[in-house]
């Protein structure tokens, strides 16, 4: 794997699939996401009056192409460290942005996001925009 898509990335993707189509057919394989994104997606079906049509597509046209990576100790400890640094430096962050971060750091991905101002605080970080691009 390469990259871990960031929870803005899958919305794009499933709100327009042309958009991103070919970054994901390019990076066929090395795709994947933290199980904190899968979360965020299923609020974001959830929140619907009904959510069938969404939850169908995030089963269907988004979870077969990626690799789902869960928050397991790696990333737990690697959330610690990056959340106190910052915490000292006086810039909180979202928790559930520096979970993702951390997991691309403690998997050594790179994060796909259209939200890079949300993680250009995150030391070590690597981002790319493929909504931009």
């Amino acid at each position: 794997m390469s990259f871990l898509l960031d929870t803005d990335t899958c919305s794009a993707h499933l709100k327009r699939p042309s958009g991103l189509l070919h970054r994901f057919i390019q990076h066929s394989g090395r795709l994947a996401i933290s199980t904190v994104t899968e979360g965020e997606l299923y609020v974001w079906a959830f929140r619907r009056d009904d959510p069938t049509p969404l939850l169908r597509r995030i089963s269907e046209d988004l979870l077969p192409d990626l690799s789902v990576l869960p928050f397991d100790s790696a990333c737990a400890k690697m959330f610690g460290r990056v959340r106190a640094d910052l915490l000292r430096r006086g810039k909180p962050g979202n928790c559930l942005d520096l979970m993702i971060a951390a997991a691309a750091l403690a998997h050594d991905l790179t994060l796909v996001t259209h939200n890079t101002d949300d993680y250009n605080h995150v030391p070590g970080l690597r981002l790319e925009d493929w909504v931009t691009t």
